[in-house]
Parts: C-alpha cells; sequence; structure tokens
C-alpha cells in the first residue's frame, strides 16, 4: 500500500503564486509515475501536470503550461507543484497521483483545495 499526504493549499488572489507538496510512503517502486489532477466543483477530475520518476519528462494540461512547474525530490519522495499567475479558473480540490509502472496502483491522496479570488 502506498498512503500520499498533500500540503501547500490555501487561498490566494488573482496573480499569486502556491507552492504544494505530497509526499508518499509506504511500498513504493523506484520506476514510477507521480502527478497533480484537480477537480473543480461540477467538473471531472483532469490531468494537471506529470513527472516520471528520474524527473526527465513532464507533461502539463495545456491550460496551466508555462505557470505551473511539476519536480521531485526522490530522496523525500516528494513532489511538487509551484503555481504561479494563479487565476480564479483555477480554483479546485488537487489530488496527488502515484502511480508505479510495474505493479498495481494508482493511488491518490485525499486532496488539497485551492480556492483562487479575484
Amino acid at each position: 500500500q502506498v498512503q500520499l499526504v498533500e500540503s501547500g493549499g490555501g487561498l490566494v488572489q488573482a496573480g499569486g503564486s502556491l507552492r504544494l507538496s505530497c509526499t508518499a510512503s509506504g511500498t513504493l517502486f523506484s520506476i514510477n509515475v507521480m502527478g497533480w489532477y484537480r477537480q473543480a466543483p461540477g467538473k471531472q477530475r483532469e490531468l494537471v501536470a506529470t513527472i516520471t520518476s528520474g524527473g526527465a519528462t513532464t507533461n502539463y494540461a495545456a491550460s496551466v503550461k508555462g505557470r505551473f512547474t511539476i519536480s521531485r525530490d526522490n530522496a523525500k519522495n516528494t513532489v511538487y507543484l509551484q503555481m504561479n499567475c494563479l487565476n480564479p479558473e483555477d480554483t479546485a480540490v488537487y489530488y496527488c497521483n502515484y502511480n508505479p509502472t510495474y505493479a498495481r496502483g494508482p493511488y491518490w491522496g485525499q486532496g488539497t483545495q485551492v480556492t483562487v479570488s479575484s
């Protein structure tokens, strides 16, 4: 089993920044993809960004490209999401995702609320 604990959400004004963190624990596998997804009220959960184990490959939703940066520290089993130039459309619950490539998954965190006021 894998446990994911997110932190860093909150309330911010439009144009501001937030940094989300997610730390994984439990039975972890070296080859994996970690990422962030979000779900706004009344909408489906959508991909925000993903990053491979070594950090060489990242993937971003078009709506956040150029504003958000995903990174990871494997020594800490932690993935980060730096969010800049936030706008009200970024308001959602943000979920951390851990997906081992050769084992059962994916796993989800409990979510952290991000609210951007106009």
